[in-house]
């Protein structure tokens, strides 16, 4: 290994975020580990195990970590995991970077879930609210990485918005929707089962969003920020444009259930940090749709 090359470590490189981001520092010619704890092509390992990780690091000595690794889930049911992924795993790395590898950029992700959402474009000077166990977890991650960058350590926190690609699992509405599609396309009669349809959130390409994460960690003066494309589009709007694909007629294919009864109507962000910083939105929602249904 040439003394010079620049390393990265990505948590949860399984993921959709994992793979584009390990995609793109290809790319910029840096050298990627990634850590899962499915069996696979990378290291099988957990980031809420504290002494796992610390030998990871203090062997690796990376230029730059990733704390991608989380169970998007909102539900109560999963408050240990998304503790002991999310929090445990954020202080882990923190510690083994402080003790083993201080000059490592360290970037973890936070969600525009754990903010006060009163139907306005979110930032990160907005206020954040425990409205789950996720956002919950999230927070006390946050947190913990503005204690270690008082340390010294450089701790980048990006708070994501919706985001998707066609590595997303079907228990996400979007790609729900979008292999509904391809199946009726093919000849399924079957009905989508859909809640409240009215709901307005972003509709970003996760390869996008990832972009926005290489430039983020690559400057030096801000330290939280956003990261979306500031574009608010609904469910209904998902539904015309997939199956306008196909010309076909969505409202004969949709059975609606009884309400979510979701929190709020509308989770977007105000993306002007990110923008500042030189981040372009490159594919539109329906450059998403047609990479997602074909």
């Amino acid at each position: 290994m040439k003394p010079d090359l620049i390393k990265a470590l990505i948590f949860g490189v399984n993921g959709q975020d994992g793979f584009y981001l390990s995609e793109i520092l290809h790319r910029e010619g840096i050298l990627v580990r990634g850590v899962s704890r499915s069996v696979g092509n990378w290291i099988v390992g957990n980031v809420n195990n504290f002494d796992f990780v610390a030998q990871l690091i203090e062997g690796y000595k990376p230029d730059f970590i990733f704390h991608l690794a989380a169970n998007s889930s909102t539900q109560h049911e999963l408050l240990f995991e998304n503790y002991n992924t999310i929090s445990t795993g954020t202080i882990n790395i923190l510690e083994a970077c402080y003790k083993y590898s201080p000059k490592c950029k360290i970037f973890i992700s936070g969600s525009g879930l754990q903010f006060v959402n009163n139907g306005n474009a979110i930032s990160e000077n907005d206020p954040f609210d425990t409205t789950s166990s996720y956002a919950l977890a999230r927070i006390q991650s946050v947190y913990s990485a503005r204690y270690f960058r008082s340390l010294g350590l450089k701790v980048y926190v990006g708070y994501f918005f919706n985001h998707d690609s066609p590595l997303r699992s079907e228990r996400h509405v979007n790609q729900k929707i979008a292999q509904s599609v391809k199946r009726i396309a093919s000849g399924s009669t079957e009905v989508l089962e859909l809640f409240d349809i009215t709901i307005r959130k972003e509709f970003s390409f996760a390869g996008d969003i990832m972009e926005a994460v290489f430039i983020f960690v690559n400057n030096e003066t801000n330290y939280e920020t956003v990261i979306g494309s500031g574009k608010a589009y609904s469910i209904e709007d998902w539904l015309s444009i997939c199956f306008g694909i196909y010309k076909i007629d969505w409202r004969a294919r949709v059975k609606f259930l009884a309400s979510s009864n979701s929190k709020t109507n509308l989770l977007v962000s105000n993306p002007t940090t990110m923008l500042n910083l030189g981040w372009q939105q490159r594919q539109s929602i329906y450059d998403l749709a047609y990479m997602m249904v074909q």
